[in-house]
């Protein structure tokens, strides 16, 4: 064995004892578990909620820091910023894919500068009508829409959010105009098309639910290509329009860098978190499913996103507010 094959066998050894020694090190301290929004809001209590099962298994705190602001920019650039040792990681949410595109001079790269380590789970939007609204079903949005174009208007959580890229899609597959209106959040959105102000919404279901089982609103259609377990009997908007379907979806990401078999091990720990049963009530109470991926398919998830969202984002004109 010659010098140089001596040389690049010691060097793939030493590589595998670094990839190694970073799961069996891990955690050394406490894990910080960042989240891009406020306190309360589903992504935040799926972070708590995972938070408190993981850090059993770890046998180490996670503290979760809220870093709201600018759709989860802020909070990716502090996980960007610090060592890929695993002590550091963040709960994502579908904006994330489409950031490039609302925030063009990101200080980041979207895939480069992150590792995936699973795609923990994803809920349905909701197209909402008030409770006594003519529309019955979206075959009647659509018509509507078509015999008036710009008439129709929607509301919905803010420019780049899940719910105004549902109305978004709406618009593009059924080749209609509908005017979108953001506002601060789903909430405000909801009371105003109770209040008759606006006549659709979409919204997530978490804010969804409630105002549902209490006869104020109607759901005309989910957004997923399948009917939501959570409501059954609400129809899937592909069953009118083929070819919709959209999300909003929940993952975890690191920094890049990150020795594979730590990354292995996170997938491995937080999937297996996902079982739980406090997890799965969270869950439900979420309007939402677990999905628990590999970090190869939770990257091929971003990707297809990307590309999905890239082309409507554009021709729509949307920007970050």
């Amino acid at each position: 064995m010659n010098r140089w094959v001596r040389a690049a066998v010691a060097a793939l050894a030493m590589l595998a004892a670094s990839d190694m020694a970073g799961a069996q090190s891990f955690p050394s301290k406490p894990v910080r578990l960042l989240v891009p929004y406020p306190a309360g809001g589903a992504v935040d209590v799926l972070a708590r909620t995972l938070g408190d099962v993981v850090s059993k298994t770890w046998g180490q705190p996670v503290v979760v820091e809220n870093r709201p602001g600018a759709g989860g920019v802020i909070a990716s650039q502090a996980l960007v910023a610090s060592p890929p040792d695993g002590h550091t990681l963040i709960v994502v949410a579908s904006g994330h894919a489409t950031n490039p595109f609302l925030y063009p001079s990101l200080s980041y790269d979207t895939f480069k500068d992150f590792t995936s380590i699973s795609l923990l789970a994803s809920s349905p939007n909701l197209l909402l009508v008030r409770a006594d609204s003519p529309f019955k079903t979206v075959t009647d949005v659509i018509a509507a829409a078509k015999a008036k174009p710009g008439d129709l208007s929607f509301a919905h959580a803010g420019n780049g959010t899940s719910t105004h890229f549902a109305g978004e899609l709406l618009k593009s597959l059924a080749k209609v105009d509908i005017v979108a209106v953001p506002y601060k959040g789903g909430a405000p959105a909801i009371n105003d098309l109770i209040g008759g102000q606006i006549p659709l919404s979409f919204n997530n279901g978490p804010e969804s639910v409630g105002q549902i089982a209490g006869g104020t609103v109607r759901a005309l259609a989910v957004t997923t290509a399948k009917r939501a377990a959570f409501l059954p009997d609400v129809p899937s908007m592909s069953e009118t329009v083929p070819g919709y379907d959209t999300e909003v979806w929940w993952g975890v990401l690191g920094p890049a860098g990150m020795a594979p078999d730590l990354v292995a091990k996170l997938s491995r720990d937080f999937v297996e978190a996902l079982t739980n049963p406090v997890v799965k009530e969270r869950l439900t109470k979420l309007g939402a499913s677990s999905i628990g991926s590999s970090p190869k398919e939770f990257d091929a998830k971003i990707r297809a996103d990307y590309d999905k969202w890239g082309p409507i984002i554009k021709a729509a004109g949307i920007k970050s507010e």
